[in-house]
């Protein structure tokens, strides 16, 4: 059995001399990501990051749904539900309509399904 110090996977691969391009850095110095909107970008992958925000996004990929539906569907509590529901919500990714005293949930937008989608795509590959 190999010891982790020897595990070719758990080693860095880098380069073993240090060049650096300069051509290719300027060429892409002012398209690499701000820091702010990879931080943005990062709070939304952590947001997907929990297998129940996960199942909730499944459901509404398929359906707009109700609190007390989608709690149902997934075997939830209405609480548990509803804050998992605030916390995509506040990313942006699902948004709800009142009807009454009813509210309903669906995917905030056509980005939210391709992305939900891509991610199912790309996991199944």
């Amino acid at each position: 059995m190999m010891s982790n110090k020897h595990n070719k996977e758990s080693e860095y691969i880098s380069c073993d001399d240090i060049c650096i391009h300069p051509d290719l850095i300027h060429m892409y110095a002012d398209q690499i990501l701000s820091l702010e909107r990879a931080t943005k970008l990062a709070y939304l992958f952590k947001t997907l990051g929990d297998p129940t925000r996960i199942r909730i996004m499944d459901a509404l990929a398929r359906s707009e749904f109700c609190v007390c539906d989608l709690a149902e569907l997934l075997d939830l509590s209405q609480s548990a539900t509803s804050h998992q529901l605030r916390i995509l919500r506040n990313s942006n990714l699902v948004k709800y309509r009142k009807d009454g005293k009813m509210v309903y949930y669906s995917l905030q937008d056509n980005h939210v399904q391709e992305l939900y989608r891509q991610g199912l795509e790309h996991i199944d590959e």
